[in-house]
């Protein structure tokens, strides 16, 4: 880890802001031949207006329909492939992104393409309409993949009565009526030079940042005066009063569970905290959790927990799949566990693991340059500061048990909890006594 460190020290990252507005974030990385361009924009479903509830991920299916250049998406994909590139785009709750991780010597042509696409689509009525039933398929593919369905519906119940709760693809009746005008206007609002970020790292020369310089300084062809906010969340407006759940009826012999509570902001002081605390409790096959469901009890194959932060708030969530024979003794040994952390904290090995983990993990995921890219780049969207790798890893290293101790009996209180249930139920009623710390 120590030789990859040094490796980045010597290339730290530059940042400019170009003459439309838009910020650059460069992230040299001589010990590979790969580069990734990828191109950040500060909007998600938490942007939207009810008619427009999956319009952000809709447009981002829509940058890849065809440009008057690439007229089809043939001839974008074509070019692309040729040269063994790897390319997508991920629509999130805040923000959306497009990416190409290519050979060094094409990055020029990625950026060719991506600003080609981003600048220039056509979103013809015609692919508007085909493409509806692509987005509707995309959604029928979550909700009949439970694992990925549950954590929509735990959203919606840790968020609800706010935007974050909502389905980032919409619903198959947002889809069907979404108006093409509509998506354009939503496109200027918030397609906007000061809310866009591009990323490039990896193996790079001068002459080619000049390049990706000059197609990203352009002027956007729309212009929008007013840049629109979400509302922001708030635990004192959420009305947290007694566990909520949601249960989706499906008959099936595994039930999903995802149990979650809202967490920390992205720059809360505390979260390096959380994450140290959300390894412990589920974060590798020697955690708690793992441990004691699995291992012990045998009461589940998948078992995990994670926490995942926005600008002004976050979520942690326990998932798992459980047997529905004994899906009472199983939500009671999560939350057990759960209890445990709360009353008594962890050990001082247990916070040495896990910084470890931590550690192991983010220095390898490093070594990829779309990882480095996007590493940088939402820091830079989000936080309008970037943290290097080397300050990353002092802050987790600093973390303490009574931090993680605290974190725990901050986020883990029972009138927050909120609990996604699919599997052969109808009625959630049964469950409410389960669901108390």
């Amino acid at each position: 880890m120590e030789l990859f460190l040094v490796s980045y020290k010597q290339s730290m990252f530059t940042k400019k802001t170009l003459k439309n507005g838009v910020r650059m974030v460069l992230v040299p990385y001589q010990d590979t031949k790969a580069a990734t361009l990828l191109v950040l924009f500060r909007v998600g479903s938490r942007y939207e207006t009810d008619p427009l509830n999956g319009a952000s991920h809709f447009l981002e299916h829509l940058y890849f329909k065809g440009t008057h250049k690439r007229p089809t998406t043939l001839d974008i994909s074509r070019e692309l492939d040729a040269v063994g590139a790897e390319y997508n785009a991920f629509t999130g709750k805040d923000h959306t992104g497009y990416y190409i991780k290519i050979t060094s010597e094409h990055l020029p042509l990625a950026a060719d393409i991506l600003e080609d696409m981003l600048l220039h689509s056509k979103f013809e009525a015609k692919e508007l309409d085909r493409e509806r039933t692509v987005v509707t398929e995309e959604i029928h593919m979550y909700e009949d993949n439970p694992i990925m369905f549950v954590d929509e519906l735990l959203e919606g119940e840790v968020f609800r009565g706010s935007t974050l709760g909502w389905r980032i693809s919409g619903s198959r009746e947002h889809i069907a009526k979404m108006d093409r005008d509509a998506m354009l206007r939503y496109r200027k609002d918030y397609y906007v030079p000061r809310e866009t970020v591009v990323a490039v790292a990896g193996r790079y020369t001068d002459a080619t940042v000049k390049q990706i310089e000059k197609y990203f300084s352009k002027p956007f062809p729309w212009q929008s005066n007013e840049r629109k906010q979400f509302k922001k969340f708030s635990l004192a407006s959420a009305g947290y009063t007694a566990p909520r759940i949601k249960v989706h009826f499906k008959d099936t012999n595994q039930v999903q569970c995802a149990i979650g509570f809202p967490s920390y902001a992205m720059n809360h002081p505390q979260h390096d905290a959380l994450s140290i605390l959300s390894v412990i409790l589920g974060g590798t096959m020697s955690s708690r959790l793992f441990v004691e469901v699995r291992e012990k009890k045998g009461l589940a194959y998948m078992v995990r927990s994670s926490a995942q932060p926005f600008e002004d708030t976050g979520i942690f969530t326990i998932q798992a799949g459980l047997d529905k024979s004994r899906i009472n003794e199983a939500i009671t040994t999560i939350l057990a566990e759960v209890k445990k952390i709360v009353d008594k904290g962890v050990t001082a090995q247990e916070l040495k693991d896990a910084k470890e983990n931590v550690r192991g993990r983010f220095v390898l995921n490093l070594e990829e340059s779309n990882e480095l890219a996007n590493f940088v780049g939402k820091q830079e969207l989000f936080l309008k500061k970037i943290y290097t790798p080397e300050e990353r890893l002092k802050r987790f290293s600093a973390v303490t048990r009574e931090q993680v101790h605290a974190t725990a009996r901050d986020i883990f209180k029972t009138p927050r909890m909120s609990m996604a249930l699919i599997g052969p139920y109808k009625d959630a009623e049964p469950f409410q006594k389960l669901l108390h710390l």
